[in-house]
């Protein structure tokens, strides 16, 4: 009997197909995965439970802005409640360049409100005229505030004075009375304003003085 053909390379040793290898000498197509536990893989996966939260000193990454926005222009403010203004007149402290300035203004106002007190309505102009000659040629704003107060108190001076002449017929009195009654109250308004470093607009007045 003749032996039925065999295919070729059938019987020669040697040329078997290939056997299958073990997994893995073959390339794989899917990356490789990171481990379960520990550092990172060779894929660059993160380890388990994620990277760690920013410590905020790293710059902003994709053009936004850090934390809490950015600065407005020229800067935050200093500390301490925000810039320093001035006051009424532009200087430090209310409104005044120095202590002395603020001292003759109050001099001007409660000067004349106490001189029409005390002089019974006809000297509340000397406060003033003081505080005008004293200092008036140094500081701008101590003039304005004493030719306020010389204004109002000449002009309540002058009725007082009026209504001393006139009181020897009884009508003089209510002349002495308003000129004593509103010089003090007004002096003392104006005071307070200046104490602030705001000048007060005496009402009833006169421009005399300039």
């Amino acid at each position: 009997m003749t032996e039925p053909p065999r295919p070729p390379g059938a019987g020669d040793p040697g040329n078997y197909p290939p056997e299958p290898t073990s997994p893995g000498s073959y390339p794989s197509a899917e990356p490789p995965t990171a481990p379960l536990s520990g550092a990172p893989g060779p894929g660059g996966y993160p380890p388990p439970g994620g990277y760690p939260p920013p410590t905020g000193d790293q710059p902003p990454s994709g053009g936004y802005p850090p934390a809490g926005g950015y600065p407005p222009p020229g800067g935050y403010p200093p500390p301490g409640g925000g810039y320093p203004t001035g006051g009424a007149y532009g200087g430090p402290g209310g409104g005044y360049a120095n202590n002395e300035d603020k001292t003759w203004a109050l001099v001007a106002h409660f000067g004349g409100a106490a001189g029409m007190i005390i002089s019974g309505g006809v000297l509340g102009w000397i406060g003033p005229l003081v505080a005008l000659l004293a200092r008036g040629n140094q500081s701008p704003t101590v003039r304005t505030h004493a030719v306020a107060a010389l204004n109002f108190q000449l002009i309540w001076s002058i009725v007082g004075l009026i209504g001393w002449v006139l009181s020897c017929i009884l009508i003089g009195f209510i002349g002495v009375g308003a000129a004593i009654i509103l010089g003090a109250v007004f002096g003392i308004l104006a005071g307070i304003k200046a104490n602030e470093g705001q000048l007060y607009r005496y009402p009833l007045s006169a421009s005399f003085v300039k």
